[in-house]
């Protein structure tokens, strides 16, 4: 076996692997015997199958196994000889003169290297840290949020505990209406275009704007008949970009209660004796704990970027290759969970080639940063990441015991630490700036109270 490694590019080898033909046959003879024990055939009682048989039915897998088990040591011996870091899995293919005249058999294997990662100074590094604070504008607008999500509604014009909805009967942005329908192309019906007692909230956004408008200020009984063009985009090919006419009839007004910020919607939210302060110190306790996450994000974003400015590396395109695959399987997870069938959809590796390159570098960087600055996660660090995801649930120690029965979850919450680790190392070195961020922004909305 020879152990010479040929240099193809800056990480691609070759090395040239022989394994004895007598080897693999007396391998093969011994697996084929242990075969037989089980071995079953028309004719015979199971494990008195004649050898022949045996060898006729499994000799080429069993021979192939056997190639594949010689090789493997082979190309590990040889690593391990030349100290090679193997990125990847080799190639291995047969060479053209692969039996040779000594009894031996050869293959190339072709493979890449890790490459070597040299981190430049940080010193010079700019960083943007990430800061945003929650103020009593933001609990308000949460507590609205919550209200809303907890609205319910009156006929208007009806007497009630919460009242009657007001003098105006007339429907408006907020009141949930509940109509009639049809809707006509060159005089015909069109399929969708019919309903009864459809309920729907003004404002929302659910119907198309001209149906919203062509609702609005209706009282019960009335009716409209009004035009709507359907975009030409429109989901339903039948009727996209064609304008079709509608009838509308209001048969049912609604008004939003929105319960009031009390004992009991305090209660609502989890507060046992219904303190408003205290639902107030929950509600922004929760607050900052988002921002703080979301504030970090963009800071880790920004570290990153800065460690892949400094670092000179060469990418080995077998991990490249090997993380657009685990991100396509991700993508088709992720549709899958969305109710689509995406088994069959093709996705050109292109869509995710730029993605995986960043992905792998950094892996790559981070592994180096951390290997030579010693920022390896402890037992204590991982620890109370952990209790620190536990805090915003109902049962900490439900949460405790999720993570901690689990070496796989756990492992996922070493490599957060980690991570963390290298930015506090790198804002530590480099040059950060604070970086203020509204809290909308921060949470990416715009939500109105």
């Amino acid at each position: 076996m020879s152990t010479a490694v040929e240099t193809l590019d800056k990480l691609e080898r070759r090395v040239t692997l022989t394994v004895s033909l007598a080897e693999v046959k007396t391998e093969v003879e011994k697996r084929l015997k242990v075969r037989a024990r089980s071995a079953k055939a028309p004719g015979f009682r199971p494990g008195k199958v004649p050898m022949k048989m045996v060898a006729a039915q499994y000799g080429y897998q069993v021979e192939s196994e056997v190639l594949n088990d010689k090789v493997g040591t082979a190309f590990s011996e040889v690593a391990q000889q030349n100290q090679l870091r193997v990125a990847g899995f080799p190639r291995i293919e047969p060479k053209s003169d692969a039996a040779t005249a000594d009894g031996m058999i050869a293959f190339d294997a072709n493979f890449e290297i890790y490459p070597e990662v040299v981190v430049g100074d940080l010193s010079g590094a700019e960083i943007e840290k990430t800061i945003s604070t929650v103020s009593d504008a933001e609990i308000d607008k949460t507590i609205d949020i919550l209200r809303k999500q907890r609205v319910h509604y009156h006929v208007k014009g009806e007497a009630g505990e919460h009242g009657d909805g007001g003098a105006d009967l007339t429907a408006k942005a907020g009141d949930r209406v509940t109509v009639d329908f049809v809707g006509v192309i060159d005089g015909v019906e069109f399929s969708g275009g019919k309903a009864q007692d459809y309920a729907f909230v003004l404002g929302e956004g659910r119907m198309l704007p001209e149906f919203e408008a062509a609702t609005t200020g209706l009282k019960v009984g009335e009716a409209k008949v009004f035009p709507l063009p359907f975009p030409a985009d429109y989901h339903g090919k039948d009727v996209a970009g064609k304008t079709a006419e509608f009838t509308i009839t209001l048969k049912k007004l609604e008004w939003a209660h929105l319960p009031e910020v009390d004992a009991e919607f305090a209660k609502s939210l989890g507060v046992p004796d219904g303190s408003i302060e205290k639902m107030r110190d929950d509600i922004k306790a929760n607050l900052e704990r988002e921002v703080s996450g979301r504030a970090k994000s963009k800071t880790k974003d920004s570290v990153m970027d800065a460690l892949i400015k400094v670092a000179a590396l060469d990418l080995p395109k077998v991990l490249v290759e090997q993380d657009v695959e685990r991100l396509i399987e991700m993508t088709r997870e992720d549709m899958a969970q969305r109710g689509m069938d995406a088994k069959s959809m093709p996705f050109p590796p292109e869509l995710f080639t730029a993605q995986a390159e960043r992905r792998v570098r950094l892996g790559l960087i981070l592994a180096e940063v951390v290997k030579t600055n010693h920022l390896q996660a402890t037992a204590e660090q991982v620890k109370a990441q952990v209790e620190e995801f536990a805090q915003s649930y109902e049962d900490p120690q439900q949460v405790l015991k999720y993570y901690f029965s689990d070496r796989r979850r756990l492992g996922e919450v070493e490599a957060l630490v980690l991570e963390e680790n290298v930015v506090n190392y790198v804002l530590a070195q480099a040059k950060v700036t604070e970086k203020p961020v509204a809290f909308d922004e921060l949470m990416g909305n715009n939500a109105q109270a």
